[in-house]
This record gives C-alpha cells, structure tokens and sequence, in this order.
C-alpha cells in the first residue's frame, strides 16, 4: 500500500530554506535540490519503513548530493515529514516538532 506524505509547515520552511540558500550560491542549484529531496521522498513512500527507528518512531534518510535528512515518522497510512535539516544541525530541533 502506498502511503500519503504530510510535510508540517515547519519542514516546508527547512525546504524553502535550504532551496533559497542553494540558489544564491548558484542558479538552478536549488532545483537540483528539490529534485533530489523529491528523489528521496519518492523512496520514503515506495517503502517508509526501509530506514530504521531512531529517536521517538522518527526515521531518516539521508537526500543524494546534498547532505540534507528528511526526518519523518510513519502513522497508518501516512507519512509525516517534520523537518528537512542540513546534516550538522542540532538533532535537538526536531524533539520540538515530534
């Protein structure tokens, strides 16, 4: 069964973040991060539960090119994204979200 994603408005601000942040050191960098982050989201959904449990039921995966995780958690039939964060930031920021 294929599950639907949710991206909480505080991971839509991570994303949009990150895509400004790439497109001011090179136009078209942005997209390429969109379309690696869509990349991986299509993975996430194909099998959610591919990536094993860490902190709280969250699951990461790391995005191809970038070294940005989507943290997310699996409920029923859904998957929610709770943030989009650069590798090195403070893991602490999504405790927070969940």
């Amino acid at each position: 069964m294929k599950h639907s994603i949710i991206v909480i408005p505080e991971a839509e601000q991570d994303i949009l973040s990150a895509f400004s942040w790439y497109e001011e050191k090179r136009t078209g960098l942005g997209h390429d991060f969109l379309l690696n982050l869509e990349a991986g989201l299509e993975v996430i959904v194909r099998d959610p539960y591919i990536f094993p449990v860490e902190y709280k039921q969250t699951r990461k995966h790391l995005i191809k090119r970038f070294p940005y995780i989507i943290v997310y958690v699996i409920d029923k039939n859904h998957v929610i994204v709770l943030a989009v964060l650069h590798g090195r930031r403070n893991p602490d920021l999504v405790e927070n979200r969940i």
